[in-house]
């Protein structure tokens, strides 16, 4: 199940990236709903926030680490625990669809701009989201695990 929803992720990282770069130019902002949502031509050469602008080498290093920690995780931890599973997917389609954007674009592709309360969050994308809820639903599980371990 996590390959699987690793892929899905992935498709629709990529697709909803393409149709950015195809059909709006660098800076363009269209508005969804006024003062809280908009899409925004955004690249980032960075990782979150723009930090690390540039390295590109590091992210590539980092990533193919991550990646085959999540993949270990996957098979070993995963395989009959359906909410970890589709955590890692999660996880596992975030990091490898900002990959791809980072070795054949040499930046990622960002469009997602909201405004919460009032505070303009930095512009992201369908692989940053996933990677985000993936997190905190292995936040969660862990809680919940410790919860179980104190309980027995």
């Amino acid at each position: 199940m996590a390959y699987i929803i690793a892929l899905i992720v992935i498709l629709i990282d990529q697709l909803t990236k393409l149709a950015v770069l195809k059909k709006m130019y660098l800076g363009e902002n269209i508005e969804i709903i006024k003062n809280i949502f908009y899409i925004t031509s955004h690249r980032n050469r960075g990782a979150a926030w723009g930090m690390l602008q540039g390295k590109m080498l590091f992210f590539y290093i980092i990533t193919l680490v991550f990646v085959v920690a999540v993949v270990y995780f996957i098979q070993k931890h995963a395989k009959n625990d359906r909410l970890l599973s589709i955590s890692l997917g999660l996880v596992l389609g975030g990091a490898i669809g900002n990959f791809i954007d980072r070795f054949f674009r040499k930046e990622v592709v960002d469009f997602i701009h909201v405004y919460i309360f009032g505070y303009d969050f930095p512009v992201f994308n369908i692989a940053d989201s996933a990677l985000c809820i993936g997190v905190v639903l292995l936040f969660i599980i862990t809680l919940l695990e410790e919860k179980r371990g104190v309980k027995e």
